[in-house]
């Protein structure tokens, strides 16, 4: 990632957050965060069928998510009806990113016959790094740290997956900066 950019994405999950009415600690829900930047969400499987969505996550696990697409002037967020809920809150909040940081379709992908644009590498992990923060900012990190809440119960509690609770902790610092604090009152 650009140098200073996650500095740049906590300031840009933050103020999305405060346009939408949330304070740094509320939970998110990632619908009502696309609708926020004018961008339709739907499932998958109004588009297509379930049946051709479960033979393509047979195929190759994990090969559609979420995707947005731009008709005009508007944005569609596609998900996988296939995902968990949790999981389901990242992908939009990572469809989201790259609106939020006007990502443009660059790259030629190609999944079987099928032809499709995407993001460069780069973009790519500046989305996942600006949905983490949208999602779960450090501040709700360090509060619920602080409340005894482990990356399973913090998961649960803001719909998120596990894993994107485990890495949020780890890379935001707050368990270090916890166990550091703890260290200091004995």
């Amino acid at each position: 990632m650009r140098r200073g950019f996650k500095a740049e994405a906590e300031r840009l999950a933050a103020s999305t957050r405060t346009e939408m009415g949330l304070t740094q600690v509320d939970g998110l829900d990632a619908v009502k965060l696309a609708e926020h930047v004018g961008a339709t969400v739907r499932c998958a499987d109004e588009l297509t069928t379930r049946d051709k969505l479960e033979a393509l996550e047979e195929l190759q696990p994990g090969a559609f998510s979420a995707c947005t697409f731009q008709i005009g002037t508007r944005h569609y967020i596609v998900y996988s009806p296939l995902s968990t809920l949790g999981r389901r809150q990242s992908d939009l909040a990572h469809e989201v990113a790259h609106l939020l940081l006007k990502h443009e379709l660059k790259e030629i992908q190609q999944l079987g016959p099928l032809t499709f644009y995407s993001c460069d590498p780069h973009e790519e992990q500046e989305a996942n790094w600006l949905a983490g923060c949208l999602l779960l900012p450090r501040s709700l990190l360090v509060r619920a740290a602080r409340q005894g809440l482990d990356a399973a119960a913090i998961a649960e509690k803001f719909v998120v997956s596990e894993q994107m609770a485990n890495y949020r902790l780890r890379a935001t610092g707050v368990l270090i900066q916890l166990k550091a604090g703890r260290g200091q009152h004995r």
